[in-house]
């Protein structure tokens, strides 16, 4: 079986090696040259004894908290982190001599390492070889694509939801859910993949009657699963099943936790902040939040314009539009990773200039996050 498989793959899988190990090299360079330019900040910097920085810094900010949750369970104001990639990191730490952080390293990488055989698979189904390999460096570089070799849900989320939509459209409807339910245990978001299957699967049930089409859809109850157990824990040990999204206001951003923010407020926000902030890293930040957010909307509309499979852009704009109703960008730079019909509709450009410029942005913007993500400056 997996002499077939490798047989059948072999010459995407090299591919894919190739660009992975050519990424995680210039990850390692940035980390080792980047604090000759970048002064460190130690607040949101992890470190552990005996481990060398450039793999310890891989765990900053949001990675110190998954690790605390992996060795002690949740503490203050940890609600807003789902169980799921901690709990997987608990349980192969042992693998790892109980190393923690080796055991989180291992899971992003390897999850993002599939997640790029499923993308792959995915854009070729609708636009062939040479779009599906494009897709792929355009993941790669993007400004924050580091974070999928971090201690992060980055990887294996996007491997969940890559892989749940692949299954549906193999029909392969419960391993989908099973896949969406996962994803949805690992990050809200994940939870939107419900309604972009439903329309996937009424499409396919467009012929049958009522009684086949209420049949058809049944491995998708499975899918809010994973968002209820975590509803149902939060409800048992804190009395707030919403806890996830009360104590999103304690994590700084002004994020809202109580109240809905429309997107053209936040939009206007931004540009009251782009004309006040002070140019620091922090303004970096927020003309990267800013223009990302722009990007996303550009790139969503074109993706309608290309007729991309509608379920996946249900799903990406629902992705983007959750986030932004906290009232802020914050993190958006990273959430971006999730908007796969974006990079499908920049892997389609045919312009060579376009897309080299592209690309040379991209990888100027990524060595810059990079490099102040790893010296702990706040990035997304």
């Amino acid at each position: 079986m997996l002499k077939t498989f490798w047989l059948n793959n072999k010459k995407i899988l090299k591919h894919i090696a190739v660009i992975f190990i050519v990424w995680q090299l210039v990850i390692l360079a940035i980390s080792l040259i980047s604090p000759y330019f970048v002064s460190k900040r130690d607040l949101y910097v992890y470190s552990e004894r005996g481990i060398p920085d450039f793999l310890s810094q891989r765990a900053n900010f949001d990675g110190i908290h998954y690790l605390s949750i992996s060795q002690k369970g949740y503490g203050y104001l940890q609600q807003a982190f789902f169980p799921f990639y901690p709990s997987v990191i608990k349980f192969i730490a042992p693998l790892f001599g109980g190393k923690l952080l080796f055991a989180g390293l291992f899971i992003s990488n390897f999850c993002f390492l599939v997640a790029l055989f499923i993308f792959y698979k995915l854009v070729r189904l609708d636009f062939g070889e040479q779009a599906a390999r494009r897709s792929l460096i355009f993941l790669l570089v993007f400004p924050t694509s580091f974070f999928f070799g971090t201690v992060y849900t980055e990887s294996l989320f996007l491997m969940l939801v890559l892989g749940s939509f692949y299954a549906a459209r193999k029909n392969k409807w419960f391993l989908s859910a099973i896949l969406g339910s996962f994803a949805s245990y690992t990050r809200i978001v994940g939870i939107l993949l419900l309604p972009a299957l439903i329309y996937e699967r009424w499409n396919l049930s467009a012929n049958l009657n009522l009684k086949a089409r209420v049949k058809n859809f049944l491995p998708l109850i499975i899918l809010p699963l994973g968002l209820l157990k975590y509803m149902f824990f939060l409800w048992n040990n804190f009395k707030d099943p919403f806890m996830f999204f009360h104590v999103q206001p304690l994590f700084g951003a002004e994020r809202s936790g109580n109240k809905i923010i429309l997107l053209y407020q936040v939009f206007w926000r931004y540009l009251k902040m782009i004309l006040t902030t002070k140019i620091d890293p922090l303004y970096f930040a927020v003309w990267l939040e800013f223009l990302i957010a722009i990007g996303a909307i550009i790139l969503l509309f074109f993706c309608y314009k290309k007729k991309i499979q509608f379920s996946y852009l249900f799903f990406a704009s629902l992705a983007y539009l959750l986030p932004t109703l906290t009232g802020t960008f914050s993190s958006l730079p990273r959430y971006f990773l999730a908007l796969f019909p974006c990079f499908i509709i920049l892997g389609t450009i045919r312009n060579k200039v376009v897309y080299k410029l592209i690309l040379i942005g991209f990888s100027l913007l990524f060595i810059i996050s990079c490099s102040f993500f790893l010296n702990g400056i706040w990035i997304s």
